[in-house]
């Protein structure tokens, strides 16, 4: 295997003039704020960084099973575990950059909870 084989995740192969790049970027910058609906204020960081993880790499390995399947290329994890990484990465920087200073993410955590304290 070459590295002409391995598929270019949209993370790191970004085609302007495809949108999947984008799109992916996009994806991963919701990821907190996913993470923050499923979880509640009581929830410790730990867990939320984990399914943060979590999600991050379902995200990834479908990407790589998506670009693998369409291209008829071999599935490769190398690039995936890289971009598992990046991708966590970027959506930790967006939580505390973004997400939290701008109450987003305490907003997403409240969106189930706050119902049922009325």
């Amino acid at each position: 295997m070459t590295d002409a084989d391995i598929p270019a995740l949209p993370v790191y192969g970004f085609d302007p003039s495809s949108i999947s790049g984008l799109l992916s970027l996009a994806v991963t910058v919701l990821l907190p704020l996913l993470v923050g609906l499923v979880t509640t204020r009581t929830t410790s960081p730990g867990v939320k960084a984990v399914l943060l993880l979590t999600a991050a790499a379902v995200k990834s390995f479908l990407e790589a099973w998506l670009q693998a399947a369409n291209t008829a290329v071999d599935f490769a994890f190398v690039p995936v575990a890289i971009s598992i990484a990046v991708n966590f990465a970027i959506a930790v920087v967006v939580h505390f950059g973004l997400w939290k200073p701008t109450g987003a993410a305490g907003a997403a955590q409240r969106t189930f909870t706050a119902k049922a304290s009325l």
